[in-house]
């Protein structure tokens, strides 16, 4: 798995950039409302309460009132045809500008100094006397005795600094009338500037959404393809013992279902959790000054309480799901290859009552873990909705103070949604995760079996014994069993030669066969193919020396073609004919319309068992290997097919060596040797006229079949 998320770390380092980049704009359109809301609907378009454009009478006010010399950051600017183009509010007079940067203590006694201004020309006292304010008149104001201006500025210095400035805007935007500049304009001008800011940031949201999205897609479905692959692979090295722990019903679910589960939590943790903490941390960082963050603290609790409550009841029943997806999925295969078996005996009921067992139990299980993680959302919605709320209901008293703006009380709803979602996506994560767990276990289950049978080395044959196979004293038992199925096993087969192995039910003949082609390891001795111990070849090197036509005819979907060649992909079509003549099967072919094109079903049942068992003999013979191996493959065909099939073996593969298994005597009368297998043990090998004299085994087998004179 971590080999894997290696290979596209690339992909997956871009998909957290784009998040990143995702999260900044998600979290900067916030902003843009709460300024669009305070400044270009309640400041009319003043968005600094630092004056920037003042009259030549209100500099000298202010100045004389503040301790900052102003001329350092404000420029005069006089009324001339240049400047009148470039200020166009220059009309009565000179108009100061402000030209640099504000230190921050220099902007605090601007600040002061204006709302003291303010608070001067709004005086209803100087007003009814009809005092001009000017530098001398501040000065005999502020120090006087009699004007109560110390009271003034400890109520000004007790306002919170969110009036402070709206104060300072309100003087702002007066001094601008006092300039002539039109407020709605500037308003206008701000608000069509803020919208386009946001238009084009939501566009670009757009796109890295898609690109993310696209990225994040293919990522994880090249991570579920090279999973399949990796478990396809690896169930492909498997013996027949690694085989006995997985059923094949679970292995279909492995590399099929759990690997969906993976890929689509795979998706949502590129999407979604990856980015739930990003909103969620920067949206904290954005809040974190703001007296309310108390509400959300409790909203998060809240959530987190919830979401460990219902992991509690679900996470147990997840585990449950997979395997009973297993069992369906057993029954289900298990029904239609037994389909015939199952009519004959009339079991059509019974069965379909099995599967509806199996069935509901998947589907109580699964109303339960839906039912219950379906309450996430509702209960989710509710959270956020009542934590909405308490912050309209908190927002309205600091609002009512002075304390908070409008615009600040919508950036925090948006930014406490944005948080609460957050979580709402990690709740996701709660739903999915435990299935894709145990998906990811049952996929490392498989990746993870060590194979009992392993490829070491692979040595070069013997070119003076090619085509020669040879047991020497080998025995065997099952991996999990405790008696030898196979015992002392002792014979050699040269080249060309034919060695046929007959013996009663469960004597072992077809043990063999797999032990030949190395699907079981011996417990004791060795197999010795063209001079060199199986275990000391390669499979590929191995499986392409040895022809084998198994017990139960496999073909595979596709063409007849597709089939001869499935052991060698450069086979030509004289080939190909050769081989269908050789299994008796040409003719049967050729009266098809389509010939050698001719469709196959999965598995050949679109052709009858005999046609089926003659096409995997000729697929066989088409490797054109050293070593045969007929397991039972003569049982599907009549008497006269099957003389004729062995006759033509040995006519066309002469030089091969050849392994009948069998249960007619009449298949294996004529080969060249006979190995008469007893309960797991030799209990003669010969030629027929020997063992027919001297093995009493085989002469009961063949007088069982055929009459002495037959025999004779």
């Amino acid at each position: 798995m971590k080999n894997i998320l290696k290979k596209y770390g690339l992909s997956f380092f871009a998909v957290v950039a784009l998040l990143f980049v995702q999260a900044y704009c998600d979290l900067a359109l916030p902003d843009y409302t709460s300024k669009i809301i305070n400044v270009g609907i309640q400041q009319k378009g003043v968005e600094s309460e630092i004056i920037d454009k003042m009259t030549d009478k209100t500099y000298a006010n202010i100045n004389s009132l503040t301790s900052v010399d102003l001329s350092k950051y404000y420029e005069k600017v006089s009324k001339t045809d240049a400047n009148i183009k470039k200020y166009s509010y220059l009309k009565d007079g000179d108009v100061y500008v402000l030209k640099g940067e504000l230190s921050e203590d220099d902007k605090k006694s601007i600040l002061d100094s204006t709302i003291i201004y303010s608070f001067l020309l709004n005086n209803d006292a100087i007003k009814q006397m009809g005092i001009d304010i000017n530098p001398t008149t501040i000065e005999y104001y502020t120090k006087s005795d009699t004007n109560n201006f110390d009271e003034y500025l400890t109520s000004f210095n007790n306002l919170d600094e969110s009036m402070k400035k709206q104060y300072a805007i309100s003087f702002i935007s007066s001094e601008y009338e006092r300039l002539g500049i039109n407020l709605k304009d500037l308003q206008m001008n701000y608000l069509f500037k803020s919208g386009t800011k946001m238009i084009v940031l939501s566009l670009f949201i757009m796109v890295v959404i898609i690109a993310t999205t696209y990225i994040s897609g293919r990522l994880a479905g090249m991570v579920a393809y090279d999973l399949r692959e990796k478990v396809v692979r690896k169930v492909m090295s498997f013996s027949k013992s690694e085989f006995n722990e997985f059923e094949t019903s679970s292995l279909i679910t492995r590399s099929t279902n759990d690997i969906t589960q993976i890929q689509n939590m795979l998706t949502m943790v590129l999407r979604m959790v990856l980015y739930a903490p990003i909103i969620g941390i920067g949206a904290l960082v954005k809040i974190i000054n703001i007296n309310m963050v108390w509400v959300l603290g409790l909203a998060i609790g809240a959530i987190l309480v919830l979401i460990i409550i219902l992991m509690l009841f679900a996470l147990p029943k997840f585990k449950i799901v997979q395997k009973l997806i297993d069992r369906l999925n057993l029954i289900v295969r298990e029904t239609l290859n037994g389909l015939p078996v199952i009519r004959a005996f009339a079991r059509e009921k019974e069965e379909i009552n099995k599967f509806d067992k199996a069935n509901t139990d998947l589907k109580k299980l699964n109303l339960f873990t839906q039912r219950l993680m379906s309450l996430m959302s509702p209960l989710m919605m509710l959270i956020m909705n009542e934590t909405i709320i308490l912050i309209y209901f908190v927002g309205a008293k600091h609002i009512d103070a002075g304390t908070m703006q409008v615009g600040t009380l919508t950036a925090l709803i948006s930014y406490t949604m944005q948080v609460i979602m957050s979580f709402l996506m990690l709740s996701m994560l709660s739903i999915m995760a435990p299935r894709a767990i145990i998906s990811i276990n049952r996929i490392k289950e498989v990746l993870n079996k060590e194979n009992t049978i392993k490829e070491t080395k692979n040595l070069p044959f013997d070119n003076d014994k090619i085509g020669e196979l040879e047991f020497k004293n080998v025995s065997f038992k099952y991996p999990d069993g405790d008696e030898y199925v196979l015992e002392n096993l002792n014979f050699k087969v040269p080249k060309g030669s034919t060695l046929a192995i007959i013996g009663s039910t469960g004597s072992g003949k077809s043990t063999i066969v797999k032990l030949i082609d190395r699907f079981f390891d011996v417990t004791e001795g060795s197999i010795l193919v063209n001079g060199v111990d199986v275990k000391d070849l390669s499979f590929e090197t191995l499986r392409h020396e040895i022809g084998m036509v198994p017990q139960k005819g496999m073909l595979f979907s596709g063409t007849i073609e597709s089939n001869l060649k499935f052991g060698n992909d450069s086979l030509s079509e004289e080939d190909m004919e050769k081989s269908l003549k050789v299994a008796c099967a040409y003719d049967f072919v050729m009266e098809k319309n389509e010939g050698l094109q001719y469709p196959i079903n999965q598995g050949g049942t679109n052709v009858s068992g005999g046609q089926r068992q003659r096409l995997c003999i000729a697929r066989a013979v088409a490797m054109n290997p050293d070593i045969y191996v007929f397991d039972d493959s003569f049982s599907a065909l009549d008497y006269k097919t099957d003389a004729s099939v062995r006759k033509n073996l040995n006519k066309y593969c002469e030089s091969a060596t050849k392994i009948i298994v069998a249960q007619r005597v009449a298949t294996v009368m004529n080969a060249d040797q006979i190995l008469v297998l007893d309960e797991g043990k030799v209990a003669g090998l010969g030629t027929h006229e020997y063992l027919y004299k001297n093995c009493k085994v085989y002469k009961e087998i063949a007088l069982s079949q055929l009459s002495e004179e037959e025999l004779s």
